[in-house]
């Protein structure tokens, strides 16, 4: 800089020899040193490195994410996102997150976390405390549920970016023709379909998540809940696995296959393949995620304007129960760039981001307002209805032994849903175990 200015200098004022301003070598070696000193500045801008902030994502959201990403850069020139595709499972991706932290300084600079992996990664001191960096009015702003999903022991680890809540879908014009309501109750629901099957209308009644991963674990929550029961009490640690209502929800599940309501092959399916069997005509009710709206409304659906949606069905006398889900980001503990990580996490979870998503997949988005945006209501008027669902979700136990609990339910319910053991002894056992893991030697009540 200083050399072009004493150039400049040298031009205005016109301070050099006569023989020098004579001598055309003498502008030849002025211009090769002002072209060398342009070049070599954009030689050094074009070539100093950018940060690199990366995080794991599900297969399935890796192409949905990307035009967020592309936003991103063309905004932060001097970061470069990546998005690293994993496994469409989320207790697969969680593994991989698990694993890079155990085998010390992770490649991942965010985790872009489901909402029950917060304790077991704050407790192990893999991620940073955002607490100093978001104020409770900045939080004010999301859904109540998706925010404490964040929290752990007094820190906030998680900033939200999408929710999720179980919900009921069926099939509007089969139930029009055959003069039926939409169920409330778990026997209805089973009523229903069997009408439905019997009339040759639909070779299925019920397609859900019964393979043995995190969705088992969801739908489960969400039938215990039906009944009136619990899982984990976090505050007590009391497990309610082995009451009636626990044995009443496995019992409800199994029924579902023992009746031919629902393939036999459910005990093998996740949510896209529960998608898959509804979007192709071939069951009338569906139990999955509010992304799966956009699915089931596309051109090529042969469902495609014939669904309804609705809470989750129960026992009478009880209230329904829609299993919180959701997933936000989080700030690895060993990340050399946690400002620019910082920077990725405020783009991603702010409403412009969430809105732009929301409106392109049909997820739900963690921000209050969204769900009443005239825009978003434009294109999804059921969004205002599930502000009521989401504000009444139930949680997965928020322990630091999740994991591992999540882990024996899986296991027991799916072997009850095999006909390997009956509904009683696989909650009594899962209940037994689950106290083990939790430090309670001394079974509680039922």
């Amino acid at each position: 800089m200083k050399l072009w200015q004493t150039l400049l200098s040298v031009f205005k004022t016109g301070r050099f020899s006569p023989s020098w301003r004579r001598s055309r070598l003498g502008w030849l070696a002025i211009a090769l040193v002002v072209c060398g000193s342009i070049l070599f500045s954009g030689l050094s801008a074009f070539t100093q490195e950018k940060v690199s902030v990366s995080f794991l994502v599900r297969s399935l959201e890796v192409d949905q994410l990307e035009a967020l990403e592309q936003e991103f850069e063309s905004q932060n020139p001097d970061i470069d996102l990546e998005l690293i595709r994993g496994p469409n499972a989320a207790d697969a991706v969680e593994n991989l997150y698990t694993t890079s932290f155990l085998l010390g300084d992770s490649p991942y600079d965010i985790v872009y976390s489901d909402v029950v992996w917060i304790p077991k990664f704050a407790a192990a001191g893999w991620l940073r405390d955002l607490s100093d960096r978001v104020s409770e009015a900045d939080l004010d702003v999301f859904l109540k549920a998706d925010v404490e999903a964040g929290r752990y022991q007094g820190g906030f680890y998680r900033m939200p970016f999408r929710s999720d809540m179980g919900m009921l879908y069926y099939r509007t014009d089969l139930l029009e023709q055959a003069g039926l309501e939409p169920p409330n109750t778990f026997e209805e629901l089973q009523e229903t379909a069997k009408t439905l099957q019997e009339q040759g209308q639909v070779p299925w009644g019920f397609s859900w998540q019964g393979k043995q991963y995190e969705g088992l674990a969801t739908v489960f929550v969400e039938a215990i809940a039906g009944y009136g029961g619990f899982w984990v009490n976090p505050e007590t640690l009391e497990v309610g696995l082995d009451s009636p209502a626990g044995y009443q929800a496995v019992e409800f599940l199994r029924d579902l296959i023992a009746q031919n309501i629902t393939p036999p092959g459910v005990t093998n399916y996740i949510e896209e393949d529960a998608l898959r069997l509804f979007e192709n005509g071939n069951a009338v009710f569906m139990r999955n995620w509010p992304y799966a709206w956009a699915q089931v409304n596309r051109a090529e659906a042969t469902v495609q304007g014939k669904v309804g949606l609705k809470p989750m069905v129960h026992a009478p006398n009880e209230n329904s129960a829609a299993c919180l889900g959701g997933w936000g980001f989080a700030i690895s503990a060993t990340t050399p760039h946690p400002e620019e990580a910082w920077r990725v996490v405020e783009f991603l979870t702010s409403r412009e981001s969430q809105k732009k998503f929301t409106l392109e997949f049909s997820y739900v988005p963690s921000r209050r307002d969204l769900f009443t945006d005239a825009e978003v209501l434009a294109k999804y008027s059921h969004y205002q209805a599930l502000l009521q669902v989401a504000d009444s979700t139930v949680p997965r136990p928020p322990v630091g032994q999740y994991a591992q609990v999540s882990d024996i339910l899986q296991r027991y319910l799916s072997a009850a849903l095999t006909n390997q053991i009956s509904p009683e002894d696989a909650m009594n056992a899962a209940a037994g175990e689950t106290r083990r893991v939790l430090g309670r030697s001394v079974a509680e009540p039922s």
